[in-house]
């Protein structure tokens, strides 16, 4: 598969602070990179290492075979956390000036975007503000697409149609490179790459990043007052239904729940990826 973006040993300090730290990631045609980690893991400031908007305090980037430059970005489809539209123009305006950025080559707008087309950008709703970002960062057939969390604030329906666009793009051999907090959706990604304190900690596909990773499961008649326990007691606690799930030692959750009286059947099952997670940077 062609190589699309590419960092080497990239890092980026700001005075005393490492935003990024010694990081390596590749992302090729055809393929969709989730990268995944809480707020100041340094996902962002990568992304724009990748795009050349920041300078590099070491190591080097390759955005589409060269360094990064107007030129190269001219071919990628770029959706900032920000959005990047103009908030006072209205829908069909911000498309009209990213045709001329881009020498006139976008195309038509899609029918749900051409609907909106007089309204103000700043007066739609912030999930259909993503939306029309969205199409407008593949307006112009980009080679790259790279979206900083695209679906926040954006409805469920909405959100299952851009996967769908994100997986139609990758049919026309468009490279994706994602960051979100939304774990499920990370699950439809074809490798992650998990990030925290502005380094990499583990990448591969989610059954490999899963690995033997397990939780424990807790069925209790009295789950509410479980919960309350164990939430009180600093574990991080996922309720599925009745059932409980928690990142941390059998051991030490049946102790807690016999000293409450708590009459529970516990058990060590497989970990989803959101408890992976949890696991793997919830102490950073």
């Amino acid at each position: 598969m062609t190589l699309l973006a590419e960092a080497s040993g990239i890092s980026k300090r700001f005075g005393g602070v490492t935003a990024v730290d010694s990081v390596d990631l590749a992302v090729h045609e055809r393929e969709v990179i989730g990268l995944i980690g809480a707020n100041g893991a340094g996902k962002t400031t990568l992304v724009r290492l990748l795009l050349g908007l920041l300078r590099p305090s070491a190591g080097t980037v390759q955005l589409l075979g060269a360094p990064p430059s107007v030129s190269t970005r001219r071919r990628v489809g770029y959706v900032p956390q920000s959005l990047g539209l103009y908030a006072d123009l209205t829908v069909g305006e911000n498309w009209r000036f990213v045709s001329a950025v881009f020498g006139g080559r976008c195309g038509p707008m899609p029918e749900g975007v051409a609907a909106r087309r007089a309204s103000l950008v700043g007066s739609l709703p912030l999930g259909d503000q993503r939306l029309v970002a969205f199409a407008i960062a593949l307006s112009h057939s980009p080679e790259l697409l790279i979206l900083d969390e695209p679906t926040s604030g954006v409805a469920p329906l909405g959100r299952v149609r851009l996967w769908e666009e994100i997986r139609d793009a990758t049919d026309r051999r468009v490279g994706v490179l994602v960051t979100t907090h939304n774990l499920e959706e990370a699950e439809q990604c074809d490798r992650l790459i998990i990030m925290a304190d502005g380094r990499i900690v583990l990448s591969g596909t989610a059954v490999e990043i899963v690995g033997d990773h397990k939780v424990v499961e807790i069925c209790c008649g009295n789950w509410r007052h479980a919960l309350a326990v164990l939430e009180g007691s600093g574990f991080s606690v996922q309720l599925h239904g009745d059932v409980l799930r928690v990142v941390g030692a059998a051991s030490a959750v049946s102790e807690l729940l016999s000293e409450e009286g708590l009459d529970a059947r516990v058990d060590v099952v497989t970990a989803n990826l959101e408890e992976t997670f949890v696991a793997l940077v919830g102490g950073r």
